[in-house]
C-alpha cells in the first residue's frame, strides 16, 4: 500500500503539503498557530529547519474537506540512518508533535495517511510525539519514558522566588549574587558560544552532538519566536540554551554548560532571568521541557518547583520489523554511552553530528 495525495475518507482529504510554497506554509503556519493545542513542533519553520540542519526532509500531511479550510495537521521527519534504521516521526528532533485537528474523524485519517507513507517510504517505524492518541491495537502507547516540566510564571522576581522549594530557592539567590552577566540575541557571537557549551555539555552525558546546522537553521526558520540566552562570569560564558516562544510559553530547550558552572550557580541564573525576561515580553507559561524519567535533570526540575506530566508517545511498527528505539537510557545503549563519554571531546565533536543527525 503506498501513499496518494487527495485520498478522500469520511469526506475528508489528505494531501502532502508543499512546504516550498510560501502561500501553502503561510496557511499551515497561521492554523498552527491559532490552535490552543499546539506546539512550536508542529509549524512548517521547526519541520524546515531540522531538513535544513540535519538533510532529514521534512513531510507534512494536511486534512480537509474537498476545497475547504484545513481541518488537521501531522508534522512530519523521514529519518533516515544507517546505524539507526528508518523511521517517520512527528516531529523530528522534536519532544512533542504529533496528530493536530479541530474535526473529530481528522485524527484517523491523518494515522492513515501516515503510515501508508511509512510503508511508501520503507519505514518500519512510525513514531507521534504528543499530540491526539491515535485508536487501535496496532499502536502501542507509551507514557513512561518522559516527563513534561511546565506551569505558570510569576507575577514578579519575588513571586517567582516563593515558588521554588526553599533549598533550591537558596541556591538561585547564591547565583544572583555572584554578578554574572546575562544576555539574549540571535547573533553568530552568541550561536558558536552556545554550540560550544552544548557540545561540551551532550559528551558529559555520552551522547554524539548534533550538528551545528540544526541550531542555525531552527533560529533562521523561526525568526523572532527562538532566541539564544548566555550567563557569563567576567566575560567568560558559562551556560547558554535555545529558546522557544510559542502560544504564551516560553520553552528553554537546548542546553549547555561550562565546568565551572554550577559551582557559579550560573544554571539557576540563567533560567531564574529567563522567566523575568519572559514575563516582560508578555509570556504567561515556563515549559521547561521534557526530561527522561529517574534522571538527574527531571529531579533537577522538581527542585524548581515543576511538577512532571507523562507525555505520551505513539507507536506503530510493521510486522516483523523492531520498533525502533534510540534512548540512551535502554540497556542495549548503555556500554556506547560510557564509550562515548571516554572519546577525547574534539574526535567526539567532530564525528557525533553525522551520528546524531540520524537519531532525530
Amino acid at each position: 500500500m503506498s501513499f496518494m495525495d487527495g485520498v478522500a475518507t469520511w469526506g475528508l482529504i489528505v494531501d502532502r503539503a508543499r512546504l516550498t510554497d510560501d502561500a501553502v506554509r503561510a496557511e499551515i503556519d497561521n492554523w498552527v498557530l491559532a490552535h490552543p493545542a499546539s506546539t512550536p513542533f508542529h509549524r512548517p519553520g521547526w519541520l524546515l529547519g531540522v531538513e535544513a540542519g540535519t538533510g532529514q526532509k521534512a513531510q507534512m500531511l494536511v486534512a480537509r474537506m474537498a476545497g475547504g479550510s484545513i481541518l488537521g495537521v501531522l508534522p512530519l521527519t523521514h529519518i533516515k540512518s544507517t546505524l539507526f534504521g528508518k523511521a517517520l516521526v512527528s516531529s523530528g528532533f522534536a519532544v512533542d508533535g504529533g496528530i493536530l485537528t479541530t474535526h473529530r474523524k481528522a485524527g484517523a485519517v491523518l494515522a492513515d495517511a501516515a503510515w501508508s507513507l511509512a510503508d511508501e517510504l520503507g519505514c518500519g517505524t512510525l513514531e507521534l510525539r504528543g499530540g491526539e492518541a491515535p485508536e487501535g491495537l496496532i499502536w502501542q502507547h507509551k507514557a513512561d519514558a518522559y516527563l513534561g516540566f511546565s506551569r505558570p510564571l510569576a507575577a514578579d522576581d519575588e513571586a517567582e522566588l516563593k515558588a521554588v522549594p526553599k533549598r533550591h530557592r537558596a541556591e538561585i539567590r547564591k547565583g544572583l549574587g555572584n554578578d554574572l552577566t546575562f544576555e539574549i540575541g540571535r547573533d553568530k557571537r552568541l550561536r558558536d558560544i552556545h554550540y560550544r557549551l552544548y557540545a561540551h555539555s551532550v559528551h558529559n552525558l555520552g551522547t554524539p552532538v548534533f550538528p551545528r546546522a540544526l541550531f542555525d537553521g531552527v533560529l533562521d526558520e523561526l525568526g523572532d519566536d527562538a532566541d539564544i540566552a548566555i550567563v557569563s562570569k567576567d566575560g567568560k560564558p558559562l551556560s547558554a540554551v535555545i529558546s522557544l516562544y510559542h502560544g504564551g510559553a516560553c520553552m528553554p530547550y537546548w542546553h549547555g554548560a561550562a565546568e565551572g558552572a554550577r559551582a557559579m550557580r550560573s544554571n539557576e541564573v540563567l533560567y531564574f532571568l529567563l522567566m523575568r525576561q519572559a514575563r516582560e515580553r508578555g509570556l504567561s507559561t515556563f515549559d521547561f521541557g521534557r526530561s527522561k524519567v529517574g534522571t538527574g535533570p527531571a529531579a533537577w526540575k522538581k527542585t524548581w518547583g515543576f511538577e512532571g506530566e507523562p507525555l505520551g508517545y505513539h507507536l506503530r511498527t510493521a510486522p516483523g520489523k523492531e520498533t525502533r528505539d534510540v534512548n540512551p537510557l535502554s540497556p542495549q545503549y548503555r556500554r556506547k554511552v560510557e564509550y562515548w563519554k571516554k572519546l577525547p571531546e574534539p574526535i567526539a565533536n567532530l564525528i557525533g553530528p553525522f551520528i546524531a543527525r540520524g537519531l532525530g
